[in-house]
């Protein structure tokens, strides 16, 4: 029996091993289709440099997958739906943008996928961006590296985290024990990714899939009273409504979370195939399914008062905000080691930030920049209701801006590169819908909702949309610094290199050259 056993597990392990040695295979396919036309080559570092070091490439499309189920399902199905009724004005209209957050991210996910195709290393937009954007050089990675350090921040889930966390636990909230239950979500997914990078992976899958699979049986005693003249009470303001839409947008992020993590994805251009349009439709069912389960279990009224903890009246769970916070954080992590190793200039030299210090396989310096805003927002952002809402509506605008490059970034390189290397296309009346949208979500939060109150008085209607703008244009002063101002006053001029790091990491470092000044 024992031998029958054995003999049927050796030979599973040696299927297993002839399909990882199938997928090295197919990735390696995959690594020589990815353009070669210099023109198109995203930064300094080539393909083979760019992916060099590392834990390799270990997600299949089971940890990819669920990797952007539980990026996706976290604290925005579970806090937002209060604010998104409160601001349009009737269930019917809240669901309706539900499903427009579905199709906008769908569009999104089309986009990314044939950007991902194209280029699959890790960075996600840092990448698309540099491959469209080339001149004035740096200045696309520059922005976003301002956008991603300052607001790729998980605070807005550990604001939330710490309320679901106190309601079940029955007990009261208060300063400390607020700040101690965020700040240790954080520092745990943080040291989780950092020292034990799949036994990370492997826990956030098991508590996805027991969020998934839960059951929750809402009772109510007339569970078809909210969907009865539905939409009685529509908001009729462009801005409620655009306003409301950056909250949805914000509960979809994470359809793109397997972009940002490619050097680690076995054969990526299928993989990413896969795992996207799974993850994402898993999560727009299951969005559409808590939404009814809400509106049925409770009133609007309730709804709308119960704040950041809507999902209390339902769920009585926190599963999904540990779990969107710790997938944040390991894709985040990536985005931040990418921008290190083109050689943005950070505290402490880029080597360190770009490196896997100190196991070899996981970027903890990556997670330290990631930690450090999160804590900071944790520690000043006061337990006021509009707190969450500001900083959503803060982390969605800025986005919106990048939306609308890459979208035309996408148009552009068909124009420009109609030859190069294209594994997936998305359907061109698709990217036109994106593109449209994210000029509506750039213009309507300026045009005045009634009364002239946003939803997070007594601060202005249109502050969010500056605090967003000031991040970028930041970037933009932070580039001008590095690249023209310092080097003019000083007289140097840059001379980049490449050094390959102990864990096998390709590095991008600058060097200052004083420039001769001949009199005559």
């Amino acid at each position: 029996m024992s031998t029958t056993w054995w003999s049927r597990l050796s030979k599973q392990q040696k299927h297993d091993q002839d399909d990882r040695a199938s997928e090295t295979q197919l990735s390696e396919k995959d690594q020589k289709q990815p353009n070669n036309d210099a023109d198109l080559n995203p930064g300094e570092l080539t393909f083979e440099e760019d992916t060099a070091g590392g834990l390799g490439r270990h997600l299949g499309v089971t940890s990819c997958t669920l990797l952007i189920v539980g990026r996706i399902i976290g604290t925005g199905i579970f806090s937002t739906p209060s604010s998104i009724l409160s601001g349009v004005g009737s269930v019917g209209a809240s669901l309706m943008l539900w499903v427009l957050g579905f199709a906008l991210s769908f569009c999104g996910l089309f986009i990314w996928l044939e950007f991902g195709t194209m280029f699959p290393r890790s960075g996600g937009e840092k990448v698309y961006l540099e491959a469209v954007y080339r001149k004035p050089k740096y200045l696309a990675t520059i922005v976003f590296a301002t956008n991603a350090i300052i607001l790729g921040f998980t605070a807005s889930g550990c604001i939330v985290s710490h309320i679901f966390i106190l309601v079940a636990a029955e007990q009261s909230a208060g300063r400390w024990n607020e700040r101690g239950i965020a700040l240790g979500v954080i520092f745990f997914v943080t040291l989780l990714h950092g020292l034990t990078p799949k036994t990370g992976v492997l826990i956030m899958n098991i508590i996805i899939l027991l969020f998934v699979f839960s059951p929750a049986k809402p009772a109510s005693t007339d569970p078809h009273y909210n969907f009865r003249n539905a939409f009685a009470g529509s908001s009729t303001s462009s801005y409620e409504y655009a306003t409301a839409t950056f909250k949805v947008l914000n509960a979809y992020a994470g359809w793109s979370n397997v972009n940002y993590v490619m050097n680690n994805v076995r054969n990526p251009v299928r993989t990413l195939k896969i795992a996207g349009p799974l993850g994402l439709g898993i999560c727009a069912v299951l969005y559409l399914l808590a939404n009814v389960a809400y509106f049925s279990a409770a009133t609007t009224a309730e709804i709308e008062s119960s704040g950041v903890t809507v999902a209390a009246l339902f769920f009585g769970k926190v599963f999904g905000s540990v779990a969107e916070r710790a997938l944040a954080t390991f894709a985040a992590s990536r985005v931040n080691q990418e921008l290190a190793k083109e050689g943005i200039p950070l505290p402490f030299g880029n080597k360190f930030w770009a490196s896997n210090w100190p196991t070899g396989k996981s970027p903890l310096p990556g997670l330290i920049i990631h930690l450090i805003p999160s804590v900071s927002y944790r520690h000043y952002c006061a337990s006021s209701k509009h707190c969450l809402p500001f900083i959503l509506d803060v982390e969605g605008y800025p986005q919106q801006i990048i939306n609308l490059f890459i979208v035309i970034g996408l148009f552009y390189l068909r124009w420009k590169k109609p030859g190069a290397v294209r594994p997936f296309k998305v359907w061109w009346p698709l990217a036109v819908f994106f593109l449209a949208a994210a000029v509506f979500l750039l213009v309507a939060p300026f045009l005045r909702p009634p009364g002239g109150v946003g939803d997070t008085p007594p601060l202005p209607y249109y502050l969010y949309c500056l605090v967003g703008i000031a991040i970028m244009v930041v970037g933009v002063l932070y580039w001008a610094a590095w690249r023209i101002i310092l080097p003019k006053i000083f007289g140097y001029e840059f001379v980049p290199r490449k050094e390959t790091l102990d864990d096998g990491t390709v590095v991008t470092v600058f060097s200052n050259r004083k420039i001769q000044r001949f009199g005559g």
